[in-house]
């Protein structure tokens, strides 16, 4: 499986972006999509996972983010509303064969390339 993310920018305090992972290949092997990020300086985190209709979401972003899912076009979108300059970072797509909730990177089995999401105060 591959994971092509994108829709990552520059955006003000207070707007919104909204990322997507596509998925190409055994697209079938996935049963749980992520979402992760990396500040300059730090471990990448959790921020979302959607496994079947169950999502799950970082307390750091519960309230802004939402995480979805369109399997007719095998893409995962994570929808990101009153952003603050804490949330810049590389976000990054992955995805696990079993599904759950997996909330650590060792539980995942792909990986997208980063995009990067600036947001200025």
């Amino acid at each position: 499986v591959q994971l092509q993310a994108s829709g990552g920018g520059l955006v003000q305090a207070g707007g919104s972006l909204r990322l997507s992972c596509a998925a190409s290949g055994r697209t079938f092997n996935t049963g749980a999509m992520g979402w992760f990020r990396q500040a300059p300086g730090k471990e990448r985190e959790f921020v979302a996972v959607i496994s079947w209709s169950v999502t799950y979401y970082a307390d750091s972003v519960k309230g802004r983010f939402t995480i979805s899912r369109d399997n007719a076009k095998n893409t995962v979108y994570l929808h990101m509303n009153s952003l603050k300059p804490e949330d810049t970072a590389v976000y990054y797509c992955a995805g696990k064969r079993a599904p759950g909730v997996a909330r650590t990177t060792a539980e995942y089995d792909y990986w997208g390339q980063g995009t990067l999401v600036t947001v200025s105060s």
